[in-house]
């Protein structure tokens, strides 16, 4: 599943609750990481929409020194362009800050009908897309409990699924409840103040001893005190957006009754059928913006005046849709990755991810295969705050702390940009044998379909922000292997030895606890590491 830390129901329930130097370069001193000081003022507007690619040292911002590593290291060199397979929903390839980024295959002829590079996809110029004309899905929890009580782990996913489907039941009538309240507040205040236009000085000046307005003032008042929204209508519209969330749920996600799957033709439990999907791999509505949006943190075109920056300056992004409105099925997750590493694909970045996986073979198999392929797989860790020792999350290259199956294969945390104990996202998963590293993840502005741009949060976001630096690494060395440039990641990284809040339910403990290196990636650092290593002064 799409791994965004939603802000599902933030407003709704509080309401109901209350109611280019010649010198030489050299690598981030790590004696003075802990002596930085905390950034105590607001992060201006810019600032928000670029925090990823600042500098901790320079500007007390917990970024990925990108901006640095432009301005010392690469001065202008584009290097060598580097295939990048983003597996997500579908993405918006005629984006104007990525219709210049996107990966043409010129061995196939465009839309012929033929299979002309003979790879078994026909007409895959952009990529594959593996939903077909599918969209809704369920998760794979409900999909086991369709099965019937002998299906493995039937009683687990049949416990979860009663549990969320009462959760989220009682949430929509929450919201019913809420979004009335909100509509008859508006309503009622515009009519008082004669105006559909005010504001919290204006609902402040009311005076009345009428007891319905009275309530209706006092509502109001907390709401807009709190700077959030400017007006009720922005909250009416924020619960709109959840009660959408919700309905997937009910009706999509934990629904036995639906099934999603049965337009796209194949037998998605059968491995070997691989005649299926087509050769559209945009978004089929304009919510499915999920892939777009990792697309737009790897590559988004650099300084052409638009929107924002992606990290990597020399990439091309190869589109695979396997990732639906739901669960991801196995045998998508297992056939594009072969497909991506098939098609000349050096980084496949994998922003998904579920807690039942009747075929995690299927993908384990595809996993090992890109590591004997020389193929760098970055995944994101998943947003549940759980230590992923103790709770297997898939996809993945081990059992819990097992054996893994590829050393190309690089699973990552999201921080914030909060420097201090605030550091580790509230939503990321950790886990010192199965996550790696951290990466900026929380509020991330990039690209949204049909020429928009947002900001969203979650460990999809953090994963995309180490694949293009994987992609600088390799478009400057592209000698370098797979397993070299993950170990050059991890090494590099900035060693964090402060306390810091990584289980929200524990007091703060140690940074290097949350994972196997206790670092959080950067670019200027890598490509430092990386020039050493491609020199033969340092061995990995």
């Amino acid at each position: 599943m799409k791994l965004i830390k939603s802000s599902i129901f933030a407003a709704s329930l509080l309401l109901l609750a209350g109611c280019g130097s010649t010198a030489p370069i050299l690598s981030t001193p790590i004696e003075n990481i802990d002596a930085t000081p905390l950034k105590e003022r607001a992060l201006t507007k810019d600032e928000l929409k670029t925090w990823s690619h600042k500098d901790l040292i320079n500007d007390t911002i917990p970024g990925m020194s990108v901006d640095k590593a432009y301005a010392e290291i690469i001065k202008g060199k584009k290097g060598k362009k580097v295939i990048v397979a983003v597996l997500d929903s579908g993405i918006d390839i005629d984006h104007e800050d990525l219709d210049d980024v996107i990966w043409t295959n010129t061995d196939e002829i465009p839309n012929n009908g033929k299979d002309d590079d003979n790879n078994g996809y026909v007409d895959d110029v952009h990529g594959w897309n593996f939903l077909g004309d599918s969209y809704n899905e369920n998760m794979e929890k409900t999909r086991i409990v369709k099965k019937g009580p002998n299906t493995p782990n039937y009683a687990e996913a049949k416990k979860e699924l009663d549990a969320e489907y009462e959760k989220f039941s009682g949430i929509k009538t929450r919201l019913d409840q809420t979004l009335a309240r909100v509509k008859s507040t508006d309503e009622a205040l515009k009519a008082h103040l004669k105006k559909d236009n005010y504001t919290l000085e204006d609902v402040n000046a009311i005076k009345t001893t009428n007891q319905t307005l009275m309530e209706h003032v006092a509502l109001a008042k907390q709401i807009l005190a709190s700077g959030r929204y400017k007006n009720l209508e922005g909250v009416v519209e924020a619960i709109k957006g959840d009660m959408e969330t919700v309905t997937d749920y009910l009706n999509y996600y934990l629904n036995t009754n639906f099934e999603g799957r049965s337009i796209v033709g194949d037998n998605p439990l059968d491995i070997t059928d691989t005649n299926y999907g087509n050769n559209n791999v945009k978004h089929s509505v304009k919510t499915e913006s999920h892939g777009t949006h990792v697309a737009g943190i790897i590559a988004a075109e650099r300084n052409n005046g638009k929107g924002v920056n992606g990290v990597a300056n020399n990439v091309a992004i190869m589109s695979v849709r396997m990732v639906p409105n739901g669960d991801e099925y196995d045998k998508d997750v297992a056939l594009a990755i072969r497909y991506a590493v098939d098609n000349g694909a050096r980084i496949i970045n994998t922003s998904f991810g579920k807690y039942f996986s009747p075929n995690s073979e299927w993908v384990r198999d595809a996993i090992a295969y890109a590591g004997k392929n020389n193929v760098l797989i970055v995944n994101a860790a998943g947003n549940e705050n759980t230590d992923l020792d103790t709770k297997a999350v898939y996809p993945n290259d081990q059992i819990l702390t097992g054996e893994e199956v590829s050393d190309t294969f690089l699973t990552v945390g999201s921080i914030t940009n909060k420097y201090g104990s605030q550091l580790v996202s509230g939503f990321s998963n950790y886990g010192q044998s199965s996550v790696d590293v951290f990466a900026p993840g929380s509020a991330i502005y990039s690209t949204f379909p049909e020429n928009e741009y947002k900001s969203i949060g979650g460990t999809s976001m953090a994963a995309p922000g180490v694949a293009g630096v994987a992609a600088l690494i390799l478009s400057q060395y592209p000698k370098l292997t797979a397993a070299q440039v993950k170990q050059i990641i991890i090494q590099s990284g900035l060693p964090i030895n402060r306390d810091v809040v990584v289980d929200q339910s524990q007091p703060a403990m140690p940074f290097s606890k949350s994972s196997r290196s206790g670092k959080i990636v950067n670019a200027y650092n890598a490509l430092i590491l990386a020039s050493k290593v491609n020199s033969g002064q340092v061995k990995l």
